[in-house]
């Protein structure tokens, strides 16, 4: 009967270990197909002043005095024909130095304006009031919009290689994923955990094709073909959307419009959060509708604890198993650190895509762990219809 229950305990570690190995295994796999789904785009050569179409950049605004000039600097030193090109910033009621700087800059660059945006009415988002606004106000010439976050910078190349892309592949809205730039401890520690964690939930060949609403896309740079845009209704038909980015996305999929997202990190990059200050409210805004919904929230950030800490606690079990005796644990101990090795892999390699140090990979359990607590935040803020983000309250 001994004899038995070694034998039966020696199975279940090495089937326990065994299954760790394979889900880590299968997650990587999905990882990299999910990265190499993403399309990257590719430099392209300025276009002339004659062939290129015009483009009216958008930037919203608010309380950007940190981020505004360099974003503004690298969009003037486009290589996008200059008369084909025009730079508009909304300032949604800033109560620092946005507007000063944006007028300084203004002054000696006359393809730069300045607007201040209107009120915001009942039942409207700040960003989606200033999109709109600012697509109401670009010139009639203008056949593309680019929607620009403040805290974005490009390299020159950057529209005129976004706008061929677009023009040569019959794109409706390109959407470009940047590089993220991380400064400190918090952008380290949680900003990798979320997009791993996304490449694991999302499915790139089904949000890119053709068919359904399902769709993946990112605020930070969007460019859009006007009358796409306005055919759907632009940001007025999302006015009370937190997540517009996504619901802008759907509404031009839905309309049989083409819609992309491709990978920016060449020519792109942004700065999307500064410490736990402004990351942990940044994050639960919106972190439910990136997720996929309050279900697929409240089910997978629990999944993705467990098996973060999976990486760890296997291994010890099964050393703990070797240090009693246990006949054979060591096959058990050894397939379970293959297992984990490989968790810890994948993000020490993430680590050096996002240039950072290696040792912030050894620390990816504590950042899902705190993943999870901003992901039942977020759940937390829609459930009680109160959504806080630069200081405005949402219902």
């Amino acid at each position: 009967m001994l004899w038995l229950n070694v034998a039966s305990g020696k199975a279940v570690d090495l089937i326990f270990s065994s299954l760790w190995l394979a889900v880590v295994i299968w997650l990587i796999l999905r990882a990299v197909s999910q990265r190499g789904l993403l399309p990257r785009l590719a430099v392209a050569a300025a276009p002339s002043a004659d062939a290129a179409p015009h483009v009216t950049v958008i930037i919203p605004a608010r309380d950007e005095a940190a981020n505004i000039a360099r974003c503004l600097r690298s969009l003037l030193a486009q290589d996008y024909p200059v008369s084909r090109l025009g730079v508009l910033i909304i300032d949604d009621h800033s109560a620092d130095e946005t507007a000063a700087i944006v007028r300084a800059i203004a002054a000696r660059h006359p393809q730069v304006s300045l607007l201040s945006c209107p009120p915001l009415p009942p039942r409207w988002t700040g960003k989606s009031h200033a999109c709109w606004i600012g697509a109401r106000a670009a010139p009639p010439q203008s056949e593309w919009l680019c929607f620009v976050d403040a805290d974005v910078w490009g390299r020159p190349a950057l529209l005129s290689s976004a706008i061929h892309a677009a023009l040569t592949q019959g794109i409706d809205l390109l959407s470009l994923a940047p590089r993220q730039e991380l400064r400190s401890f918090a952008e380290r520690l949680m900003l990798p955990c979320g997009l791993i964690l996304l490449s694991f939930l999302q499915d790139l060949r089904h949000v890119q094709g053709h068919d359904g609403s399902a769709v993946t896309a990112t605020g930070q740079f969007m460019l859009i073909r006007r009358d796409a845009y306005e055919a759907v209704g632009g940001h007025a038909a999302v006015s009370n959307v937190i997540c517009e980015d996504l619901e802008v996305a759907r509404l031009l999929k839905q309309s049989s419009r083409s819609v992309l997202l491709m990978g920016g990190d060449d020519l792109i990059a942004t700065r999307m959060y500064t410490g736990w200050r402004t990351l942990w409210p940044g994050f639960a805004k919106n972190l439910v509708d990136t997720l996929g919904g309050r279900r697929v929230t409240l089910s997978f950030t629990p999944l993705a604890v467990l098996l973060a800490w999976a990486a760890v606690a296997i291994p010890i079990i099964d050393a703990f198993a070797c240090w009693q005796g246990a006949p054979n644990a060591w096959t058990a101990l050894v397939v379970a650190l293959l297992g984990s090795a490989a968790a810890f892999g994948l993000h020490i390699a993430a680590t050096f895509y996002f240039r950072i140090p290696f040792w912030y990979g050894l620390l990816f359990p504590f950042g899902y762990t705190v993943g999870a607590a901003i992901a039942l935040d977020s759940v937390r803020r829609r459930l009680t219809g109160r959504v806080i983000w630069k200081g405005r309250t949402y219902s």
